[in-house]
């Protein structure tokens, strides 16, 4: 029965978010589809119109969002806790030390959990998933930076990372907007959702082309044992601890749900430029996202299933 379910869940969820990633993927490999200006495109245009739609016709209550904002940090710092206890264990280098708790901590929630929730869940998921991401883009902006880093990071670094994201200023005027049950005329209404309805195809090809350029060269011996550890931490321990912590926080229901398969996404593709840049061992990394992403079509519906939504 549950295998039934599991299958139905990959036709009727994963099946339609296989088509856009399939061909991103193929533009990538066959036309070296340049994803720079389909980022900018998200970044400056498509998350904006989604969370500024998401958020004014959301019926989140503000104790919803504080759950939210304590799960993420205290998820996110349990993670760095254990991939660094774990990495000095294993007397890891710095740099492989660097690249598993970007890793570790770092999920694909964007590109690939908002349209997963959305698919699995709906507007109801939506709602608390749009939340998730708005923290945790001030997370990676902020924490990220630092990880990768570590003596390059400055405070004004990441203040300037944060007040450049045009995400921060549509989750603000949203949320001013339901503040003052102000009613958004219907033309404008209509503009912006229909902008934000190409975010989930968009984000999706541009995932499939990025996973066509990453990495999946041999591994040298030393980042052997980095490589098998952020697979470990990434899918298997990341989902407990996220379990755990909502338990903890008695988050229910369909917030549960949302928080804990967000938490489960493999690692971000993001993390691998913040390893290139900062030399945070960027080849076991590269090797991470595209592994930890291929295991999370059989894993990921698993969760779905057994979260009853399926």
């Amino acid at each position: 029965m549950m295998l039934w379910a599991v299958f139905n869940t990959l036709y009727q969820v994963f099946l339609p978010i296989s088509f856009p990633v399939i061909a991103g993927w193929l533009l990538g490999k066959f036309q070296k589809l340049e994803t720079r200006p389909l980022l900018t495109l998200t970044l400056y245009l498509l998350s904006p119109a989604l969370i500024f739609n998401v958020i004014t016709k959301s019926r989140i209550e503000s104790a919803d969002v504080m759950q939210t904002l304590a799960f993420c940090i205290i998820n996110f710092f349990f993670l760095w806790l254990i991939a660094n206890l774990w990495g000095r264990l294993l007397k890891m280098s710095s740099p492989d030390l660097a690249g598993l708790t970007l890793v570790s901590t770092f999920t694909n929630s964007v590109n690939y959990g908002l349209p997963l929730v959305l698919l699995a869940f709906g507007q109801a998921g939506m709602d608390y998933a749009t939340v998730y991401v708005i923290i945790q883009m001030i997370i990676v902006n902020v924490v990220g930076v630092y990880l990768a880093a570590r003596s390059h990071f400055s405070i004004n670094q990441a203040i300037k990372s944060i007040v450049k994201l045009p995400a921060i200023y549509a989750a603000v005027a949203a949320i001013l907007v339901q503040m003052m049950n102000f009613q958004v005329p219907a033309g404008i209404d209509k503009g912006i959702s229909l902008i934000a309805a190409s975010f989930s195809p968009i984000v999706l090809c541009i995932l499939g082309a990025q996973m066509a350029n990453v990495r999946n060269d041999g591994l040298a011996r030393s980042h052997q044992k980095a490589f098998w550890s952020g697979i470990s931490i990434r899918l298997f321990i990341s989902p407990l601890i996220a379990f755990f912590i909502l338990w903890m926080l008695n988050i229910k229901g369909t917030q549960l749900l949302v928080m804990l398969i967000l938490a489960s996404m493999p690692a971000a593709v993001n993390a691998v430029v913040l390893a290139e840049k900062f030399d945070a061992s960027p080849k076991f990394v590269s090797k991470c996202i595209l592994w930890t992403t291929l295991a999370s079509l059989i894993i990921l519906p698993f969760f779905i299933v057994a979260s009853g939504v399926g």
